[in-house]
């Protein structure tokens, strides 16, 4: 099991929850804005994270407004806990909508989400900026705080977390169902950390 560090009452650690499998997930098909639900395994392994998670008491328990996190906040056990927060909300796609990265890149070679973003959709600025006032507002909370999003807004707030620009967030992969921990170092609490990144179902298991 992993172990929280002796000032968890007042310090701050944030479990980040990317949301369970939908049919979209596994195509690769940009989901931003389509309000799609988990699959039955989806469902399956989000339940599978509840036997973990009520290892941990959560001062405070966030969601995105989508159904795929709202139903995996539920599943892992943590519904009757939950506040929506938009500002979790996947990275909006605009006219990439449903597309699959290849079908993009065919009409723009090279095209990065987290370089270039999407037209009649968000920039890198504005999903950095987003993420910089969840950062603000999860400051002021203090001890365990669960978070259910999404794969790329996740990583964009991974970057942020860290000092990183927003177009660093492509080498922050998250899978779905996954748990990463962001914290600050116990030994030096101005310096933001991440303490796990991207760990599966069966990985958290063994714990």
């Amino acid at each position: 099991m992993i172990q929280m560090d002796d000032s968890t009452a007042t310090s701050l650690q944030i479990f980040f929850i990317r949301h369970g499998e939908t049919a979209w997930s596994l195509s690769g098909q940009h989901t931003g804005r389509t309000d799609i639900g988990l699959t039955t395994n989806g469902e399956q392994r989000a339940r599978d994270l509840a036997g973990w998670l009520k290892r941990f008491e959560f001062t405070h328990v966030l969601t995105s407004p989508m159904l795929r996190a709202r139903q995996t906040c539920d599943l892992a056990g943590l519904g009757a806990l939950a506040e929506i927060e938009p500002d979790l909300s996947e990275w909006d796609y605009g006219n990439y909508e449903s597309f699959l990265t290849s079908d993009i890149q065919k009409d723009r070679p090279g095209w990065n989400v987290f370089r270039d973003g999407s037209p009649q959709g968000e920039s890198p600025g504005q999903v950095s900026g987003r993420a910089d006032r969840l950062i603000q507002r999860l400051k002021g909370f203090k001890g365990n705080v669960a978070l259910f999003s999404h794969g790329q807004f996740g990583a964009s707030l991974g970057a942020r977390w860290i000092g990183l620009p927003v177009r660093d967030g492509e080498h922050f992969l998250l899978d779905a169902p996954s748990l990463s921990i962001l914290t600050c170092n116990p030994r030096h609490k101005e310096r933001q950390v991440i303490r796990l990144w991207n760990a599966s179902v069966e990985f958290l298991s063994q714990k």
